[in-house]
């Protein structure tokens, strides 16, 4: 019998980095989408500086808002459970994915440090 490897989809990671907090990992196409949303290109290295944060920290908090906003507009029917998928198969909100970058960033800005990210996995 002839094997065929098994091999996981080959994901790309982006850590960001501030000397005020604990690193905060994220997959590649999120991160592009925070990024994107803080009005920053989608490199390799990059850095938001401290000056750079209370705009950033403003974009990302606008746009978590809206997906609340959005997520709550969204049908609340009960009488369809069962055509529900369970909550591990939900999909996660950009205001979830958001938060831990958001604190790190706020954590950052009141030590005046700036946050830098670098991916791994391209």
């Amino acid at each position: 019998m002839r094997r065929i490897p098994f091999r996981l989809p080959h994901a790309m990671i982006v850590t960001f980095k501030s000397r005020a907090t604990a690193d905060t990992l994220m997959f590649g196409d999120n991160a592009r989408q925070l990024l994107a949303l803080m009005g920053k290109p989608f490199e390799p290295q990059g850095i938001i500086t401290p000056e750079q944060l209370p705009a950033a920290l403003d974009a990302l908090k606008r746009a978590a808002e809206d997906s609340r906003v959005a997520q709550r507009a969204q049908p609340d029917d009960d009488a369809d459970t069962e055509d529900r998928p369970p909550a591990m198969v939900m999909p996660v909100s950009l205001a979830q994915r958001a938060v831990p970058l958001i604190e790190q960033m706020e954590r950052s800005l009141r030590a005046n440090q700036p946050v830098t990210w670098e991916s791994q996995g391209q």
